[in-house]
């Protein structure tokens, strides 16, 4: 793979975020198809040991978000760079339109709901960051389905501002518990976009894959830019950083992907766990015995 700092893609709040400025292409990290499957097999296969090692130590969690419009490949990135992680270790979760019993607590909880346990990797396909992004570019939602008291959505500015404060608490409480997140927006043009969804009528076998809101919400395609940049730019933090991952290209989005992945879990302090030898030579006195039987 070519040589990059993965610092260019990543944001802690220490600049700002001007997301129109940010490359939806970068140039190939590979020369052909071949060096490309070998990378994302390395980033796969170091993913899985890594995590191996997180399971036995227990003591850490790791929470990976991915955001993104529609046809950015969140997906497939997941399918890829996650193949061949034990399925014991990870737990995946898609958020969908909130369900009548979510809709019943409060905009936070089916996030808490779905955190991943020590040792393993939660993801997030979509996550509680729709409720930044979603309902600021359609805010009936939040009069209409959130049921929220009359005094709350008064004043929607404020309520948002409410909102990414609790989204830098909640992510704080969880780094200084153990469990660190990092959080991905793949960044799709409007145009690469357009292609995407198109390929999804004329295949018959994607025709699953679209869905006619779709097309609808390309008109609120500004908004929804102006949306995640205001939520990265307030949830950016050195501790929970985004990664802004150039997605016109799959095959680089995955790459990086697993690379950035590969370098947030090795950073994990988790120790190595020592053999017991007394227990190792105990052991071996079972060796007759159930050869026996």
């Amino acid at each position: 793979m070519k040589d990059f700092d993965i610092k260019q893609f990543r944001y802690d709040g220490s600049k700002s975020l001007k997301i129109k400025k940010q490359p939806t292409k970068v140039d190939d990290f590979y020369d052909d198809k071949d060096e490309y499957e070998d990378l994302l097999s390395d980033h796969a296969s170091g993913i899985d040991k890594l995590q191996e090692k997180m399971y036995a130590h227990n003591r850490y969690g790791l929470l990976v978000i991915f955001q993104a419009m529609d046809a950015a490949g969140k997906d497939s990135t997941i399918q890829h760079v996650f193949t061949g992680t034990n399925p014991v270790g990870i737990k995946g979760y898609s958020f969908k339109r909130p369900t009548d019993q979510e809709l019943r607590h409060d905009w936070l909880w089916r996030g808490w709901r779905e955190l991943p346990e020590r040792g393993t990797i939660g993801i997030f396909n979509r996550s509680y960051y729709e409720e930044v992004i979603v309902t600021k570019v359609h805010p009936e939602i939040l009069t209409e389905s959130q049921r929220l008291p009359e005094n709350v959505t008064d004043d929607l500015e404020q309520l948002f501002k409410d909102r990414y404060e609790s989204i830098r608490d909640m992510e704080k409480f969880l780094h200084r518990n153990g469990f660190p997140i990092v959080k991905f927006y793949l960044h799709v043009s409007k145009e690469e976009q357009a292609d995407r969804l198109i390929d999804r009528i004329d295949e018959a076998d994607k025709n699953w894959k679209f869905e006619e809101g779709d097309v609808k919400e390309r008109e609120f395609w500004d908004d929804y830019q102006k949306a995640y940049e205001d939520a990265i730019n307030e949830t950016a933090t050195e501790n929970t950083p985004w990664y802004v991952i150039p997605a016109d290209d799959k095959k680089n989005m995955r790459l990086l992907v697993g690379k950035i992945l590969v370098e947030v879990l090795k950073k994990l302090p988790i120790s190595e766990e020592k053999p017991d030898v007394d227990r190792f030579v105990a052991l071996q006195k079972l060796v007759p015995i159930i050869r026996a039987q």
